[in-house]
């Protein structure tokens, strides 16, 4: 029974011999029921108009009941279930699925036992056992049926078989002779009987059949050579499939694209959105719309998160994925790749901008393109990154901005050393080019006249080094970025600017939001290390010598491509210049070694006046002054000792060493100053010449630059800084400076000696020099029209009344003044320094006053004591009535010197009168005792010729002159008897008659020595 059932089973391939309903798995068993279907339904289902061309399935029924079928629909040998081999169960698949088991699975068919009979007690083996024994013994004996009932034609069969494929293998072979045939007695037993009866027997050919040739015959045989009888048809099977090819593969191959291009737009209308955001990402990265990108990436990644959560779904359920399911995997996967690759593209490519956003933006102050490294920074968070670009770009900025104050300085200071080096090898200003600029002293102070100061070669320098400092420094330079770096620093690590950063999709990028501590330390310690590199550079421009090596010149800027041209290869300040324009394949030679002070000074250009070096000077101390506020004022350098203590020795190195050369300088323009002195009156005081306001300016100008070099007092930062980097001058400096104060004051009057002492060689034209020195200068002539502005400077008496007259001036006002400004400015009081001064113009003005007068009073003496000692100078008469005549010639010498220094330096005649009043009396005292004895007469004529010349210089009498005629007297006196003396008592009213009438008959000669009335007291 359990036979029989099977058998039903496997037949109408079934689970339950008594089903409820029929399986609907068994509904499309077999291949005509479609067609039974449609011809008892009547319902015609559309076909495609290429179903005439579709191959024809086989419709062939399997002799094994209960087969499967494959993919393809045909039936194969293997059943789809079978009884349990031990007779516990007519269904293996039943039982499997009971018990949760995938069916599919080989392995679980292959240890069914194990599975099913686990549990299985000895005895219910033995009897399963005993139905497998039974079992088999059935099939074997169903078998052995089979074959006996038909073994006879399976002989025969094989026989045919064997003759076949023999003809076949020997095709085309000569035939062999046949042999008589000898009858055997003993007939195998697996010889084949061929009855003719069965008529299956082979046929026997006959000799007069057709042979074809044996090479057509070998065509077909089975054999190696022949490619086992497919020689033959190979050919026209292959012009067949061409020719099939040629009118049936458009066809077919129409069908098949249309089939996949609706397999296509299917998917296309379905997954719409996973195939647009490939292209709206790239339209988005092409446009730089950073926005839309993101949100192109965002769903892109939306897309990708679905597609893994059904594959991770269905792994996890154990089932398998539906073909919509594998489809869309598939279309986003190929997305997602896409997007990918694109994004790294992008990724890579704003990374780079990243880092290289410092060299593409000035300092600008438009705020959106300081802040375009935020929006890099946003767009990395936004699409999520490894690498935290926060800390990529203030990495990048730090190395950037190292390099930049490296490069920077380094091409700046080639610069400067190129021009010096041009200047020292230039041709030395000449004296009175020097002194024309000194005498500009005046607009010290003005801005438009600053380059008037000097040379316009050294003001070009001057102003180079001004520029490279400003640039260097500056706000709006390179110390301008490093501030800028460090606030931008200081926001990120306080978060300010994370507040506005996105923090990516599903906030995986806010992470890179916080810095770490040790990130932090490092980022201080990084802008500590720039300013550091700041301040070495400028100290060192500052103290060391000028640099040797200028090959730098040769090589490019950074930014330099191999086809920019030399020009612009020179920072803006040095193209501006002319003068730099030369050949960089020869560039100047070092700077020739004679000893100058200029020569162990980057900073000063050669042959540069202490005006211009105290005035640029001052305007560098007051840059690198702001600079080393801002520095201090930055948090991480404020919070270090060291660093500050640092500022301030960079302060008082670049204040010391620009003192020693404003001081060197001042020093030798000191020396220079004797080229002040043109021989033009003042303006406002027409007794002085230029010379003395000249000097007062240039002192002045020194002094005044000085203190604000000292005390760098006009420092004016953007930040405030609670330390005080500017310490007060050190003592040394003080000293230095008043030094140089008292020196220069020597040398410039030691000058004034010289030029009054020395003629001017008129030939000469030294004191003019040509309009086009420098931008605004005047011509300074020598005038020889005679106006009264001009002085004779050949002639040494006018050029000693000035300068005994400018030094006059400068020991009542000048000086004093000067003093005073020191001592105001430096707080430093000059009391011995003042002494010495004031000693040192008296002994000058004594030895100018004695050079001046000591011809005239050699003259005069002369001439008193040849008139008193000459033979003829004793009266005639018992009563002189007239005055002799060496009176007249000295009177007349002293005329002459009235007019000369009434008219050259008015205010020095009465000095100059009454000192050489002085000296006529004292000649004629010695004159006098010369003589042993005097007459009245002779008394009266010594008494009239000193009368005279008392009384007619009576305005400019001295006490000591009046002492020098009480002597006279008395020596007179002395040299008389008792009776000449009572006689000339008598005789005093009528000579003083005579005096009265000789002074009115010289009153016109002797005008001048008259006292003028003041304005007030004439009628």
């Amino acid at each position: 029974m359990a036979a029989y059932d099977r058998t039903i089973l496997n037949h109408y391939n079934i689970a339950n011999p008594y089903p409820t309903q029929w399986p609907e798995d068994n509904d499309d068993s077999d291949g005509l029921n479609d067609e039974n279907a449609t011809s008892k339904t009547g319902v015609h289902r559309s076909k495609s108009r290429y179903s005439a061309l579709e191959r024809n399935r086989s419709r062939r029924r399997t002799l094994v009941p209960g087969s499967e079928k494959t993919s393809n629909g045909l039936e194969n040998l293997v059943q789809r279930d079978e009884a349990d081999p031990l007779g516990a169960t007519n269904s293996v698949v039943r039982v499997l699925r009971d018990q949760g088991l995938l069916v599919e699975d080989d392995e679980l068919l292959r240890l069914y036992l194990s599975q099913v009979h686990a549990n299985a007690s000895t005895q219910s083996l033995l009897q399963g056992l005993e139905y497998l024994s039974r079992s088999i013994d059935q099939k074997s004996a169903s078998l052995k049926v089979l074959v006996e009932s038909n073994f006879e034609r399976f002989v025969r069969a094989k026989t045919t078989i064997d003759n076949v494929y023999t003809q076949m293998r020997t095709e085309g072979n000569e035939p062999e002779v046949e042999k008589p045939r000898t009858h055997s007695r003993h007939t195998s037993r697996t010889s084949t009987h061929f009855r003719s009866t069965s008529g299956q027997g082979p046929p026997i050919p006959s000799k007069s059949t057709y042979k074809p040739p044996a090479h057509d015959k070998r065509k077909h045989a089975l054999t190696k050579e022949s490619e086992y009888g497919v020689q033959g048809i190979k050919i026209p099977l292959i012009e067949v499939a061409v020719k099939a090819e040629e009118v049936w593969g458009p066809a077919l191959g129409g069908r098949d694209r249309e089939e996949n291009l609706k397999i296509v737009l299917s998917s296309v209308e379905e997954y719409q959105g996973i195939f647009e955001v490939g292209s709206a990402i790239l339209e988005s990265v092409r446009r730089k719309d950073y926005e839309r990108l993101v949100e192109g990436y965002s769903r892109a990644r939306k897309y990708a998160d679905d597609a893994r959560l059904v594959a991770d779904k269905a792994m996890k359920k154990g089932v398998q994925l539906t073909e919509p399911q594998i489809h869309q995997i598939v279309i986003t996967g190929r997305m997602w790749l896409d997007v990918e690759k694109q994004i790294d593209e992008f990724k890579r490519e704003v990374w780079r901008d990243l880092t290289s956003v410092h060299a593409n933006r000035t300092m600008s102050t438009d705020r959106s393109r300081q802040d375009d490294h935020v929006g890099f920074i946003s767009v990395l968070l936004e699409l999520g990154v490894e690498d935290n670009p926060i800390w990529v770009w203030l990495l990048s900025r730090y190395d950037y901005l190292k390099n930049k104050i490296n490069s920077t300085f380094d091409r700046s200071r080639v610069e400067i050393e190129v021009l010096r080096r041009q200047l020292a090898n230039a041709e030395k200003p000449s004296l009175f080019t020097h002194a024309l600029h000194l005498k500009n002293s005046a607009s010290f102070n003005l801005e438009e006249n600053a380059r008037s100061l000097d040379t316009t070669p050294i003001t070009e320098l001057w102003e180079l080094i001004y520029s490279s400092l400003g640039n260097f420094l500056s706000t709006r330079g390179v110390l301008g970025e490093v501030i800028d770096f460090w606030d931008k620093t200081q926001s990120f690590i306080d978060g300010k600017v994370q507040r506005t950063l996105p923090v990516g999709f599903n906030g995986d990028s806010r992470k890179h939001h916080r810095l770490s501590t040790d990130g932090v330390r490092d980022l201080q310690n990084g802008a500590v290390e720039l300013t550091d590199l700041i301040r070495e550079h400028v100290f060192s421009f500052f103290v060391d010598p000028p640099i040797e090596d200028i090959s730098m010149l040769h090589s490019p800027l950074p930014t330099a491509t191999p086809n920019t041209p030399v020009s612009a290869m020179l920072s803006p300040s040095s193209r501006a210049i002319p003068r730099f324009n030369f050949d960089p394949l020869s560039p100047p030679p070092p700077s020739p070694k004679t000893g100058e002070p200029w020569e162990d000074f980057a900073f000063w250009p050669p042959y540069a006046n202490s005006l211009s070096a105290v005035r640029y000077l001052e305007k560098y101390l007051v840059v690198l002054g702001t600079a080393a506020s801002e520095i201090a004022a930055m948090r991480p350098v404020a919070e270090g000792h060291t660093s500050l203590e640092k500022l301030k020795l960079l302060m008082n190195a670049a204040r010391e060493r620009s003192a020693k050369a404003v001081c060197a300088a001042w020093n030798k323009d000191a020396e220079m100053c004797k080229a002040l002195e043109d021989w033009t009156r003042n303006s406002g005081t027409r007794d002085l010449t230029q010379m003395p306001s000249r000097f007062a300016a240039f002192e002045s100008a020194i002094l005044s630059g000085m203190q604000r070099v000292l005390y760098v007092s006009e420092i004016s930062g953007t930040r405030s800084s609670s330390v005080d980097l500017i310490t007060p001058p050190s003592t040394k400096l003080l000293q230095l400076t008043r030094s140089q104060f008292v020196t220069s004051l020597y040398k410039a009057l030691s000058g004034m000696v010289e030029n009054a002492e020395n003629p001017v060689n008129v030939d000469r034209d030294d004191w003019a020099v040509k309009q086009d020195t420098y931008p605004g200068s005047k011509i300074v002539k020598k005038s020889t029209d005679g106006t009264k502005d001009t002085i004779d400077a050949s002639n040494r008496n006018l050029r000693m009344l000035l300068t005994l007259s400018n030094l006059k001036a400068l020991r009542t006002d000048i000086v004093p003044q000067l003093v005073n400004q020191f001592e105001t400015n430096f707080s430093v009081k000059l009391t011995d320094e003042s002494k010495t001064i004031y000693d040192v113009l008296g002994q000058i003005d004594a030895s100018l006053f004695k050079t001046y007068t000591q011809p005239t009073i050699e003259k005069l003496s002369a001439t008193i004591r040849e008139g008193i000692l000459s033979p003829l100078w004793p009266p005639n008469t018992s009563r002189p009535t007239e005055v002799r005549p060496y009176v007249y010639d000295g009177l007349l010498s002293l005329v002459f010197v009235h007019t000369e220094v009434s008219t050259t330096a008015a205010p020095m005649c009465p000095h100059i009168v009454s000192h050489l009043l002085e000296q006529m009396s004292t000649a004629f005292l010695e004159a006098f005792k010369s003589r042993p004895k005097y007459s009245l007469p002779m008394l009266m004529q010594a008494t009239l010729d000193v009368e005279f010349v008392a009384q007619t210089l009576s305005q400019y009498t001295t006490e000591k002159a009046s002492d020098t005629q009480s002597h006279i007297y008395l020596e007179l006196d002395k040299r008389t008897d008792n009776d000449a003396r009572q006689r000339l008592q008598n005789e005093l009213p009528e000579m003083r008659a005579i005096l009265k009438k000789l002074r009115e008959g010289s009153r016109s000669e002797f005008a001048c020595f008259k006292k003028q009335r003041s304005q007030k007291d004439r009628p």
